[in-house]
């Protein structure tokens, strides 16, 4: 039976996704700073979403599996700085990550429990500096509007791998750089090449909002 758990995870690879706050920030229902403060200017975590090659995903695998704050209480902090909310009201991040557990993280208890699935998406984190591959390639976030590909040129040179990007739109319509997919195999460590790409949700050129 465990060999067989090893060979199925149960899902095909995981979408990695970071979001720039100044596009969550920037859209009519705004956003709230956590009680920790403003966070810093840079990509946070969204979250790690067990995915399927059919374009489809698991969700909500297992309702008795719930959050315990006291089982990462030594990664709090981190994820303060690196998984931050944004959400109202002001909060502390624990209902975002608690989302983010049971709608994805249970769905990938065949090959990592709660203090894992965080643990290895910070380490993913700490993998892509993403603010300083794009600014490193004169992509800033000045409210300028830059060219998509350019966007995902940087990162792939930057990263090794080709990123699929997601825009919104601020109250005066204009898209902006808002989250970046990359994949990752079902161990939940390694970058791999996206086994589907979906299509990038941005005109071909958006705005990189201030923070």
């Amino acid at each position: 039976l465990v060999k067989s758990r090893l060979q199925d995870p149960g899902f095909d690879f995981f979408y990695f996704v970071l979001q720039w706050p100044g596009a969550y920030c920037d859209t009519k229902r705004a956003c709230c700073y956590p009680t920790t403060g403003k966070p810093a200017a840079d990509f946070g975590i969204h979250g790690l979403w067990p995915n399927y090659n059919d374009g489809s995903y698991p969700s909500n695998c297992d309702p008795d599996s719930e959050f315990d704050p006291a089982e990462i209480s030594d990664l709090v902090s981190t994820m303060q700085t690196k998984w931050p909310t944004l959400s109202c009201p002001s909060n502390n991040g624990s209902k975002f990550w608690e989302h983010e557990w049971e709608k994805h993280g249970t769905c990938s208890e065949s090959v990592m429990d709660q203090h894992k699935y965080f643990e290895n998406t910070l380490a993913l984190r700490d993998r892509v500096n993403l603010l300083q591959i794009l600014q490193d390639a004169g992509i800033n976030p000045d409210d300028e509007f830059y060219d998509l590909q350019d966007i995902k040129n940087a990162i792939k040179d930057g990263t090794g791998f080709t990123p699929v990007i997601h825009c919104n739109k601020d109250p005066d319509k204009n898209s902006q750089l808002h989250e970046i997919f990359f994949c990752v195999d079902t161990s939940g460590t390694e970058f791999i090449e996206c086994p589907i790409i979906p299509r990038d949700r941005c005109p071909s050129k958006l705005q990189f909002a201030m923070f």
